[in-house]
């Protein structure tokens, strides 16, 4: 029991921790963090209930339906709103970075229960692939989220244009990526060159996210500086 709780937690943290330490000029209190990932955490239960009725009353079953709407629009919205009602106003959301980092802590909070449940019933030899695809895939869809978060709060324009594009894009992505699962067809030839993908698209949105962080600290800068 002790060797799946291991397996099972430990590449959420793992990821967690690594986009954590990325923010270089304000570092979030760890509560904060550990409330998101928690947050994420309570998510797993209710979503499976919602997702078992649909699939047992037939509701839209099909490959595209489960994939794009009962398992990405469904596990996406939530994400969002929880991040939208509970982290966005937060004081300590003080620069652009902190919405990656509140976003990869919701996520990866959903994607260790969801990884936990799973090896709990299918064992612990199955933990280094779901670390590789579910985990990390989560993470990654959570990293866009929050970097469309944090354009919105501190961008002077479009701000609901970009709290739009934190829930469209994750679902679009989410959507492809348990679409190539469960469809089955070619799906070890499309799986690797999409996650490939996904690390790109999410390390150029961490990258992004620092170059706004570091131009929001020196504007608060050379604000300050003026102000005396």
């Amino acid at each position: 029991m002790l060797v799946i709780l291991s397996a099972a937690i430990a590449p959420g943290l793992a990821l967690l921790s690594y986009f954590y330490l990325k923010d270089q000029y304000d570092t979030e209190p760890i509560t904060v963090v550990i409330k998101t990932f928690l947050f994420g955490v309570f998510l797993v239960l209710p979503i499976m209930f919602i997702q078992y009725v649909l699939e047992t009353e037939h509701i839209l079953d099909t490959d595209f339906a489960n994939a794009f709407l009962w398992a990405a629009l469904l596990e996406e919205f939530f994400k969002w709103f929880i991040l939208i009602y509970v982290i966005y106003q937060h004081i300590a959301f003080d620069e652009p970075y902190d919405g990656i980092v509140y976003g990869a802590g919701v996520s990866l909070g959903f994607a260790t229960m969801e990884n936990t449940l799973y090896l709990l019933a299918n064992g612990v030899e199955h933990a280094f692939s779901r670390a590789i695809l579910p985990v990390s895939s989560h993470a990654l869809f959570g990293v866009i989220m929050g970097y469309y978060l944090g354009k919105a709060k501190f961008s002077s324009k479009n701000n609901r244009f970009y709290l739009l594009l934190a829930l469209v894009v994750p679902i679009m992505l989410h959507g492809i990526y348990d679409y190539i699962l469960i469809s089955r067809k070619f799906w070890m030839h499309l799986i690797m060159p999409f996650m490939i993908y996904l690390w790109w698209l999410g390390m150029k949105k961490v990258k992004k996210a620092r170059l706004l962080s570091k131009s929001h600290a020196e504007k608060l800068s050379q604000n300050h500086y003026l102000s005396k």
